[in-house]
């Protein structure tokens, strides 16, 4: 499992499913979820989503915090962020038969980690790395793994490895560079090599991302550092066909099959806009980029790479998979489906005023179709949510006795009203005013 494999490393925002997807069908051995802190994932609830196919953990206001698939359930592995071997364990148990394997991130630098004693900050806490990786190995069923960054000195890092080493954990991925460092300095190879020497269990390089944008750069890196396996962040982040034996992609073709698999992985717009305008980072200043950064929801996003008729059958195919669903009492979805108004049928879908006339809403269409076709007015409920000191929307549209809704959090109550609409119009076909609508 872990020898002269190829790996995508765990970063926030980018490992969500869509992502790790794509890596797997381009040749990636394993793929590790972005970091998810165990507080978060111990609100969560597991539902099995058998409109999108998926296992969702999804928290009571519908945030779905982990959504896996069965395409990837021998290749996934989750890596949560803890500082107690009992909240890891439980969140172990919560996924366990999901997932391929389980990793403690012991290497993340980032403030909001290392304050809560989590990530990096473990480094210097010998006793709680043995407790926490002892903890999980004796409770699982799974490989434990976990990844570090390295200490001042190569002597130092090579005896936590071998501290980590006697917890019985399956393989150890080893960040070439201190916690105070970042990607732009150059890796510490020689540290890799030493513990890859000191340590019997396979040790999994990482850090060399730099020098990678081929297969053959992966190999080397690998080979450089003596290790077992390779898992690779940036490089990845940048175009994810770097796992492909025969070259990589172009960008454009890996971000149209980004777009396709988000789609039909329901991912929200923002983090696919998110994870596209990373994917593009070697053509940033291109027009494909521009349109892309200019994109309001998920439909002009398809417009930039032509897959506007693939987005609306997806919809319309889902739409109709829904209703059946509906009719045998079968669990249609996450998000809304567990709210207090029922299952309601969502679409990837933000408003802006600006792109439509001042004169024209989707809610005004939606009304004045709703009457030519002597159908009920539509009626709106509220959604709301507070995080920290953020108040945001959502709205849900009943038309016809079915229930819509964008994905999408508003920051008002208006908006949140447009974009069901929007989501609505957008169901059944019908143009929700928008200025530009150019298909592709």
């Amino acid at each position: 499992m872990y020898q002269n494999k190829y790996f995508l490393a765990p970063m926030v925002r980018i490992g969500t499913l869509p992502a790790r997807l794509l890596a797997l069908r381009y040749g990636a051995d394993l793929v590790y979820t972005e970091e998810i802190i165990d507080f978060k994932m111990l609100r969560t609830t597991r539902v099995k989503n058998e409109l999108l196919n998926t296992v969702d953990f999804v928290m009571s206001d519908g945030t779905v915090v982990f959504r896996t698939c069965q395409e990837e359930t021998t290749h996934v592995v989750f890596q949560v962020g803890t500082a107690d071997a009992d909240r890891a364990l439980q969140v172990a148990k919560m996924v366990e038969k999901d997932i391929a394997a389980f990793d403690v991130n012991m290497g993340c630098p980032k403030d909001y980690s290392v304050k809560g004693g989590m990530g990096a900050a473990l480094l210097t806490e010998p006793e709680k790395v043995k407790k926490i990786l002892t903890t999980l190995v004796k409770g699982l069923s799974i490989p434990v793994t976990c990844k570090i960054r390295i200490l001042p000195t190569i002597a130092e890092t090579v005896q936590l490895c071998k501290l980590i080493e006697s917890t019985g954990v399956t393989a150890l991925a080893v960040h070439g560079r201190e916690k105070h460092e970042r990607s732009r300095q150059p890796v510490h190879t020689e540290y890799i090599q030493a513990v890859a020497a000191a340590v019997a269990i396979p040790v999994i390089a990482n850090g060399g991302s730099l020098d990678i944008k081929t297969f053959s750069d992966m190999e080397q890196f690998r080979l450089q550092a003596g290790c077992a396996s390779i898992m690779v962040a940036r490089a990845a982040q940048w175009n994810l066909s770097v796992f492909r034996r025969e070259g990589p992609l172009s960008h454009l073709d890996v971000v149209k099959a980004y777009i396709k698999t988000a789609i039909e992985c329901d991912n929200s717009f923002g983090n696919t806009k998110y994870c596209v305008l990373r994917l593009m980072h070697e053509q940033y200043t291109s027009e494909a980029a521009a349109e892309f950064t200019a994109a309001k929801d998920i439909r002009e996003m398809c417009e930039v790479v032509g897959l506007v008729s693939f987005y609306k059958n997806t919809l319309l195919t889902r739409q109709a998979k829904q209703q059946a669903l509906e009719k045998c009492g079968s669990q249609v979805g996450t998000g809304m489906a567990r709210s207090p108004y029922g299952l309601c049928l969502e679409f990837l879908i933000l408003f802006s005023r600006k792109d439509y006339p001042d004169t024209i809403t989707p809610k005004s269409v939606l009304f004045e179709w709703t009457r030519d076709q002597k159908l009920q007015p539509p009626s709106y409920e509220m959604v709301s949510r507070t995080r920290e000191e953020d108040c945001s929307f959502k709205s849900i549209v009943i038309v016809d006795n079915t229930k819509y809704a964008s994905t999408e959090w508003e920051k008002s109550k208006r908006h949140a009203e447009q974009a069901a609409a929007a989501v609505c119009l957008a169901a059944l076909g019908i143009n929700d005013g928008r200025q530009r609508h150019k298909e592709m």
